[in-house]
């Protein structure tokens, strides 16, 4: 799905006091792994709560970009690095489709439960992204037409689960939005998915599993569970 933008408009103030590993860490998505990103608008100056962008009922709070927009993604490194020098604490926000992964997310509540059931199945599984209020499984990307041919084939697909596809983004760690930290639940670079916060990448790009292979999962948890779409 595509995601919801902020209005554009230029932000009027830089961030400080970010951590140390924040550019560490883009520069590793960009230049290490050939992942597209660009800074998040974070969150608004009064706190953590809300958002920087003018939206006053923004559906995803300091998660998204703004300024600039998502077709500004790169992976140039001058770029990467005068972005989170100027703003060290934006959100790490990857444009998802190829070159970089695509992902598929859930509510926080159930997505446990299916990466649980997932691992038990031995099904192989890449890095999954944890936020407070939803999980994000990256899988290798995918277009739209294959994705809908693997839905229609569906009695019916929950309306919480999302999928980030060409044109969609996620917010990857270190990253904090209106929600909180956004971390590794299970971290790249291993397949026994190390757990953390986890530090700036390194080495090759993970591999990554193809959406077929989560997708019944994730709609038979959120079946089960009854987690149904939010309301904005």
């Amino acid at each position: 799905m595509r995601e919801i933008l902020g209005r554009r408009r230029r932000l009027l103030s830089k961030r400080n006091g970010g951590r140390p590993d924040q550019i560490g860490a883009a520069l590793g998505f960009a230049t290490g792994w050939r992942w597209p990103v660009l800074p998040g608008v974070g969150g608004a100056e009064s706190g953590s709560t809300g958002c920087a962008c003018p939206d006053p009922e923004c559906p995803v709070p300091a998660a998204h970009p703004f300024d600039p927009g998502l077709l500004a993604a790169t992976t140039d490194e001058r770029m990467v690095r005068w972005w989170w020098t100027n703003r060290p604490t934006a959100p790490i926000v990857l444009a998802t489709g190829a070159p970089g992964p695509c992902a598929v997310s859930l509510p926080a509540e159930s997505a446990a439960g299916a990466l649980a059931q997932l691992e038990r199945g031995a099904v192989r599984l890449g890095p999954v992204v944890a936020a407070p209020d939803r999980w994000t499984f990256l899988v290798a990307p995918y277009s739209m037409a294959r994705l809908g041919e693997l839905l229609y084939a569906k009695d019916w697909v929950p309306g919480s689960l999302r999928f980030h596809s060409e044109g969609g983004y996620v917010v990857l760690p270190p990253s904090r939005t209106a929600t909180g930290e956004v971390r590794w639940e299970r971290g790249p670079g291993t397949d026994a998915g190390a757990r953390g916060a986890g530090a700036p990448p390194a080495g090759e790009a993970p591999w990554l599993p193809q959406v077929e292979s989560l997708v019944d999962v994730l709609v038979e948890t959120l079946t089960r569970t009854g987690v149904s779409a939010p309301e904005f």
